[in-house]
């Protein structure tokens, strides 16, 4: 049985990752699926955060990393995945993740979604919050792998070139 665990990933935190790990322990096999969102300002192309999921998973077998577009229950079936796994953070999360769920659940009933509460060392952590902490040259060490931290860098140094 194969779960998949959607994201736009701009970029992948280290909540992301903990849920990965934690879902390659419990899944035979984990699928990542970058979402590919042309009405959303995203800092990272899809094949940019497609290479930082990957570097950022070396060595983590069992997970598959792909992109989407469209609708996600769409994409589940192309994929013949009967799970879908969101992360959740605080209960704001669960609000829109609940009612993303109930819309998927209508449109193709067979799909299940499972909600897994990130570690508790992630609670606070975004990839929105991230990025602002990189915008204004933080530390980020604590929030993302080394490879991530790089193309957050080089991708602030490009927009002060261009501003």
């Amino acid at each position: 049985m194969k779960v998949l665990y959607p994201g736009s990933f701009d970029p992948i935190t280290y909540g992301h990752i903990d849920v990965i790990r934690r879902l390659t322990c419990r899944f035979p096999f984990v699928h990542v699926a970058v979402l590919a969102n042309p009405g959303k300002q995203e800092w990272f192309s899809v094949r940019e955060r497609i290479d930082m999921i990957r570097r950022s998973l070396k060595g983590l077998r069992k997970v598959r990393i792909d992109s989407y577009e469209g609708l996600l229950v769409d994409y589940a079936r192309r994929l013949g995945v009967s799970i879908i796994v969101r992360g959740l953070r605080a209960v704001s999360d669960f609000d829109a993740e609940f009612k993303m769920s109930l819309a998927n659940k209508d449109m193709a009933p067979r799909l299940e979604t499972l909600f897994m509460l990130t570690d508790k060392r992630y609670a606070f952590l975004s990839s929105s919050l991230v990025k602002e902490i990189a915008l204004y040259g933080g530390r980020l060490g604590s929030f993302v792998p080394p490879p991530v931290e790089r193309a957050l860098r080089a991708k602030v140094d490009s927009l002060k070139r261009i501003g």
